[in-house]
């Protein structure tokens, strides 16, 4: 499908407006709009937070009467069902626009197809496919929620340029500056939730939450912890703002309601090799609608996670240090006895971040 320059300058800016709701929309996808009438835009807006305006409507309530015969560009398929707000398909219709291009097909198989299929039985132009790849990668976690039951894995690590995480007695403040670390902060402003084990919380109490950056809400706090042994008097729980999941295999009920009364929500899940199912715990966070998850555990956590292919993609920041053999390591993968068994990294992206390097990657699947 041929799309004019003017177009992508268009859904170009539709995709700027999305941007403004990656720390807000969670559980919804990020989204944009632009009205366009005679080369000139008549209304735009974005999608703010889970259960106000769409950012049709509010495209369409900034356009007013010029919304008629305009051309709209959004960077995801309008909805077509009453959800937390009315379907946005038969805004469109009613506002009489005459052309709707769209950056993506919506993931949710609620929509997927049906509000183009309503917008084209209205009479309405319908093209799509247009930067589909940058609205793809904006809300990544959505799709792979909406298409494979788990949220979108990120997993972050700190490390001297030997990929040593900390030294062996624990001491691991602070390997990277201070840019790294806001920077890692903006990671977890934009993620839904930030999961760690119940090993990390014992030996550094880490609060997982956001403090370098400004926010307007904190990502859920998620603890693996298989037998319950995660203190009363964690940081973790005394933290205010945000929520915090305890995901466990015990059934013992006086452990259950102290860390219940102490303010976490605990949640049963299977076992598997003496710990918590981690199959089971992606598929119950994308049923409590987590898009994004991040990771920030130990050695031990990292490479169960990766083993499984439960990792998607890696923010490695590496500092200008070595730390020896002795110090702790990133993942805990066991030895390997065939290259074959290899993680391998793809789409990297290299950058500095302050006087430490950030790596950015996806995890390719293991070769066979």
């Amino acid at each position: 499908m041929s799309f004019s320059s003017a177009d992508h300058v268009w859904m170009a800016q539709a995709l700027r407006l999305a941007e403004y709701g990656l720390y807000t929309t969670t559980p919804n996808p990020r989204v944009g709009c632009v009205v366009v009438k005679n080369s000139q835009v008549v209304g735009s807006g974005w999608h703010r937070r889970a259960g106000e305006p769409h950012a049709e409507i509010h495209a369409l309530r900034a356009a007013g009467p010029l919304a008629s015969g305009a051309t709209v560009y959004v960077t995801l398929e309008p909805c077509s069902h009453q959800g937390r707000t009315p379907p946005c398909t038969r805004a469109l219709i009613d506002a009489g626009v005459s052309c709707v291009i769209i950056a993506m097909l919506d993931p949710n198989s609620k929509v997927n197809g049906e509000g183009i299929r309503q917008l084209r039985a209205a009479g309405i132009v319908v093209q799509t496919g247009l930067l589909s790849a940058e609205a793809q990668a904006l809300n990544i976690g959505f799709i792979t929620r909406m298409q494979l039951g788990r949220p979108w894995v990120r997993m972050k690590i700190a490390a001297s340029l030997d990929g040593k995480t900390a030294l062996r007695n624990g001491q691991s403040k602070w390997i990277t500056g201070e840019a790294a670390r806001r920077d890692a902060h903006q990671w977890r402003a934009r993620s839904c939730a930030i999961l760690t084990g119940i090993g990390t919380i014992l030996s550094d109490d880490a609060q997982l939450n956001v403090r370098h950056v400004e926010t307007s809400r904190q990502p859920v706090r998620v603890v693996l912890d298989t037998s319950l042994g995660l203190p009363l008097q964690a940081k973790i729980l005394a933290e205010e703002g945000g929520q915090t999941w305890v995901f466990t295999t015990t059934t013992d009920q006086r452990k259950i309601q102290s860390l219940q009364q102490a303010g976490a929500d605990v949640m049963v899940v299977p076992e598997q090799a003496g710990k918590v199912d981690l199959y089971a715990v992606m598929t119950s966070l994308a049923k409590l609608e987590i898009n994004e998850l991040l990771i920030e555990a130990g050695a031990t956590l990292n490479g169960a996670l990766a083993a499984c292919g439960l990792v998607d993609e890696m923010i490695l920041y590496l500092a200008p240090m070595l730390l020896g053999d002795q110090a702790r390591g990133m993942l805990a993968l066991g030895e390997l006895i065939h290259l074959s068994d290899r993680i391998e990294l793809q789409n990297l992206d290299w950058r500095q971040v302050g006087k430490d390097m950030r790596l950015m990657a996806t995890l390719a699947k293991r070769q066979v």
